[in-house]
């Protein structure tokens, strides 16, 4: 018991003759050790820190998140002219649509003439050719899931969105933004094939195409001359190359809607075809024959010759769809026959009468 109760004087004993002040600075130095040890075993050490993989960052990401917000942030990281360039063929051409979310939903008519181009004959190498111009917003999400080359048009103050009747104030409104966008194509350098999404492609229609032309244009009938201007004409397929007569022609037509401004562009292109400025202008016009460039006004008389079908002289998109769908399956049936049809029949028109 002695031994033991001697331990605790001794120490007693130990802090007087050191000193409290002592005693501060060895406790000072002791916990300054302590820390540049552990502050030396972290530098060591690195890896044992705890891994927070929100923190994770590579030099360049795979992936830019940016490009996936809306469809307006998509619209600008790429601009009209890079979606062109991406699209052309070497020689500056492009084939351009324009898309509202009503002719983009699933099972709607832009699945139909993606569809078009896959079963047509040379047609599936056009497809990386084609700029898809979208209206709104939603057809440019959907665009973007089915294409590689879509653009968003916005325009301020107009929903583009919904079904556009024929002749109809936004159907105007519509029809007009597309040729000063095609305009802009053509000030842009690129030449290009303009097409209406109701339009099937069955054949590669560049073997078609008039060498000499400047603009080419489809007809709802056509009366056995190319080169006369009173064939009835279609907006919905034409060929047009850049040059200075085709970009003042386009000015001069968009220029025109004002002075007809209850008129579509295909009326008011009616309108202005034999004006004396026209002439001046010097432009070459074509107009392609409906047994290549066929429709629901004049079917092509030879399955075996057609290029493109469109769904024209018709009025609703619940019609359009359900004869579309005809023609793909009357192409289909010929494509698995072994001969040449000598007579055509098409199943169409049927609702579209």
């Amino acid at each position: 018991m002695n031994s033991s109760s001697s331990s605790p004087s001794k120490f007693l004993d130990l802090g007087s003759v050191i000193g409290e002040k002592e005693v501060k600075k060895i406790l000072v130095l002791f916990l300054g050790l302590a820390a540049s040890c552990l502050l030396l075993y972290k530098t060591a050490y690195p890896l044992r820190q705890d891994l927070n993989v929100n923190n994770l960052t590579s030099p360049r990401p795979l992936l830019d998140h940016t490009s996936l917000s809306s469809p307006q942030t998509r619209s600008k990281s790429i601009s009209f002219r890079e979606v062109l360039e991406n699209a052309s063929t070497e020689n500056r051409t492009v084939i351009v649509t324009t898309l509202n979310q009503a002719w983009a939903e699933p099972n709607s008519l832009f699945d139909l003439f993606l569809e078009s181009f896959r079963i047509g004959q040379g047609t599936q190498k056009l497809l990386q050719h084609v700029v898809v111009v979208c209206l709104d917003s939603k057809a440019f999400d959907r665009c973007s899931q089915l294409h590689p080359h879509c653009y968003y048009l916005e325009t301020s103050g107009i929903d583009f969105s919904g079904e556009k009747r024929f002749a109809t104030p936004d159907y105007l409104k519509m029809m007009w933004r597309r040729i000063e966008l095609l305009t802009q194509v053509l000030e842009m350098g690129f030449n290009f094939i303009f097409t209406d999404a109701d339009i099937m492609w069955l054949r590669d229609p560049f073997p078609r195409l008039y060498p000499d032309g400047d603009f080419q244009m489809a007809c709802d009938r056509f009366f056995g001359d190319p080169y006369d201007s009173d064939n009835w004409v279609n907006g919905g397929f034409t060929y047009v190359k850049s040059n200075h007569r085709s970009i003042e022609f386009y000015k001069f037509w968009y220029k025109s809607r004002l002075d007809y401004p209850e008129l579509h562009d295909q009326d008011v292109f009616n309108k202005i075809k034999h004006e004396a400025l026209v002439s001046e202008i010097g432009i070459q016009m074509r107009f392609f024959d409906t047994v290549y460039f066929g429709g629901f006004c004049q079917t092509s008389r030879d399955i075996n010759l057609v290029c493109t079908m469109h769904a024209n002289c018709c009025i609703g998109l619940k019609k359009k769809l359900h004869d579309l769908n005809l023609v793909l399956d009357d192409w289909r049936k010929y494509l698995s026959l072994s001969e040449q049809v000598k007579n055509t029949t098409w199943s169409v028109p049927m609702k579209c009468l």
